[in-house]
């Protein structure tokens, strides 16, 4: 099954949406959230080891939440390579449900990862 790793800025709120995804029957949900000290802010280190808690080899979708979180994940790809892993641009929790939702199906990476971009074009009512 496709890994997800969430990215944020936020422990909580990476956290919280993790707990949402694993109640929908999201299989591999790795956070990254924070800094190592708990603060507000990303983390070279803990994105590392989320993608590396995620990846099965079914591949791992990167969602990052805003600004920084992107630039440090591609920073640990480019660094540090990992076959499968893909960084997507994709709203943080529409995005996240609809990756997580086509994950649990079996899909692939691609699909995985389009599921999560298409989710910018979902409106709410």
């Amino acid at each position: 099954m496709v890994g997800i790793v969430l990215v944020s800025h936020s422990a909580e709120l990476a956290g919280g949406l993790r707990a949402l995804l694993l109640q929908m029957g999201a299989g591999a949900v790795e956070v990254a959230g924070g800094t190592a000290e708990g603060e507000l802010g990303t983390s070279y280190d803990l994105v590392r080891a989320a993608i590396g808690r995620a990846d099965a080899g079914a591949g791992v979708l990167v969602l990052p939440d805003l600004g920084s979180s992107v630039l440090t994940a591609r920073a640990v790809l480019e660094d540090h390579p990992v076959p499968g892993a893909l960084i997507v641009d994709a709203p943080f929790v529409e995005g996240a449900v609809a990756a997580a939702v086509t994950a649990s199906t079996g899909a692939d990476l691609a699909a995985v990862a389009a599921a999560a971009e298409e989710a910018r074009d979902v409106r709410k009512f």
